[in-house]
């Protein structure tokens, strides 16, 4: 039974909560979940979310001041520009902020202190730049199970902490639903890791978008299955209410209605069409209107800082000034008459308890129930222990590819299915969750092994080095065990259900003394495009 808000109305279950109540209260209650809702954990209220996103635009810093190879500037860590931004998002009745990469080596203690004094939470993304799920070559290792970790062990202390993004937009059409499961595999990683460290319950989620071939085996894939596997909240980056449009005219109506009965709480992650600009904002009046809001816990306006792209609602200059833009002005005039009405927790009884069905194999949608496993980094280092050929030192990894490809296809099918994944059919190697430079070293001890260990079997243009394997001792011998090898051992060809990762390359260059053979079959050719840090299944 599906309570509309005129019934709610009648039961007496409804409060009003005014624009001004976004922002009144320290944000030291922290958010929980019930049902498809949010709520103040102490005082009960629904919380709506009021969201900014909130990301340091890099072209506003100096790019000596970071660290080599870092791609984002972490907001959280300048204290300076919290201390100016922070009366800004208050005056706009924020309530919430989203953050796109954490820097996990500084301090965000001074701004999250500003911004839970004015009442303001934050959702923050897992991942950073250089340090994501890949959708063209997707991955879950042990390097950005660390990342992920880090975050939240750096963020958990903080009450107005509300929760974290395990993933954006990461299949984003049908050619890469096979992406998905690693995504998954990382939402329950990651809610695994909150209750391992008994950490207060911060729920994990996923930011989609909104394509129209995928989003409705989206929704339905990370809410299926397992509870320990599914996502706690729903992200919906849209951008379909352009200018002075309507419910209709969006497709909002049809998304409220669509997610009218899923069991955990949905919002916008992102919105704000900016066609025409300047932006009038009479979307707001929509999604906390009483149409919405008993489906949507509210949403988060892109963006904060203006850029090239302009959906930007304030202006920085180089010298730190930041100036309001007219879409600043229009937001603000929208969000000053909205009164989204919610309910009480202690008066909410869940309608919708289902988790939905797993979406079935089509022509759009190829991802499989079977997750890739959670990275287990003390059993690849003891697979590191048994290579006898190992990448040479400092080989660029855009250059794996070009000697995965030769490898895998001098081997044959299934040659290295050791480390191969395939999310559309949940068939993951037994090593695939092993970093770059281990599982190249896999793929090059099988080979140089196959050849009876020849010393020109592992040059590869000097790209390549012999390595004496050590002995495994006896924890050692149990992992490898379970993973499948035979320990000359840890080499075993296991495509178990238990991830790897890949980007294009320059053309192979197998080896002084190794030159592939004259034309090439096109699964080789196939393998080399794709591979880079990793495998995918032959």
């Amino acid at each position: 039974m599906k309570f509309t808000s005129a019934a709610v109305a009648a039961l007496g279950l409804v409060s009003s909560v005014s624009a001004a109540a976004f922002k009144k209260r320290a944000a030291t209650d922290p958010i929980v979940v019930k049902g498809s809702k949010f709520f103040h954990k102490n005082s009960g209220e629904q919380f709506f979310m009021n969201g900014v996103a909130y990301q340091t635009d890099l072209s506003l810093v100096d790019a000596s001041d970071l660290p080599a190879g870092q791609q984002f500037v972490d907001p959280l860590t300048d204290i300076e520009a919290c201390k100016r931004d922070v009366p800004l998002l208050e005056a706009l009745h924020t309530n919430l902020i989203r953050v796109y990469a954490i820097d996990t080596t500084k301090s965000q203690d001074a701004c999250m202190k500003l911004l839970q004094d004015a009442g303001i939470y934050v959702i923050a993304d897992l991942s950073e730049p250089g340090l994501s799920i890949n959708r063209d070559a997707p991955a879950w290792d042990h390097h950005l199970y660390e990342r992920y970790t880090a975050v939240i062990d750096k963020l958990q202390k903080y009450d107005n902490v509300m929760g974290f993004f395990a993933g954006n937009e990461v299949t984003n059409n049908k050619s890469n639903t096979d992406a998905s499961p690693f995504v998954k595999a990382s939402v329950r990683d990651m809610k695994a890791y909150i209750k391992e460290k008994k950490y207060r319950e911060i729920p994990v989620g996923y930011a989609t978008n909104d394509d129209e071939f995928v989003r409705d085996q989206l929704a339905d894939y990370f809410n299926c299955g397992p509870a320990e596997e599914s996502v706690d909240f729903w992200g919906y980056n849209i951008y379909s209410w352009c200018g002075e449009s309507s419910l209709k005219l969006s497709g909002w109506d049809k998304r409220t209605e669509e997610y009218s009965d899923y069991n955990v709480p949905v919002f916008f992650a992102e919105y704000g069409c900016n066609k025409p600009y300047p932006r009038k904002f009479t979307e707001v009046q929509a999604l906390y209107g009483d149409e919405m809001t008993p489906v949507f816990s509210g949403g988060i306006v892109y963006m904060y800082f203006q850029e090239a792209n302009n959906y930007g609602l304030v202006k920085v200059d180089k010298s730190g000034k930041a100036s309001k833009l007219s879409d600043y002005t229009s937001l603000e005039g929208q969000l000053e008459s909205v009164k989204p009405k919610g309910v009480k927790m202690s008066s909410y009884t869940p309608a919708n308890t289902e988790a939905r069905a797993c979406p079935a194999e089509t022509e759009n949608w190829k991802a499989s129930a079977e997750l890739p496993p959670k990275p287990d980094q003390p059993t690849c280092e003891c697979l590191r222990s048994q290579l006898s050929c190992v990448p040479a030192a400092n080989l660029a990894e855009k250059k794996y590819a070009d000697i995965f490809g030769y490898i895998c296809g001098q081997l044959g099918e299934g040659g290295c299915d050791g480390i191969a994944t395939d999310g559309a059919n949940g068939v993951y190697g037994s090593y695939s969750m092993c970093d770059a430079e281990i599982r190249l070293g896999w793929a090059l001890t099988k080979y140089y092994e196959s050849q009876n260990s020849a010393a020109s079997a592992c040059d590869f243009d000097r790209q390549a080095k012999v390595v004496t394997p050590t002995s495994l001792n006896s924890t050692c011998e149990k992992m490898v065990d379970a993973a499948g090898g035979t320990a000359g051992k840890a080499l075993g060809s296991t495509g178990t259900k238990t991830g790897g990762d890949s980007k294009s390359s320059d053309k192979p260059n197998a080896g002084s003394c190794l030159t592939p053979p004259a034309g090439l079959s096109t699964l080789v050719v196939l393998v080399a495009s794709f591979l880079g840090m990793g495998m995918i299944m032959l």
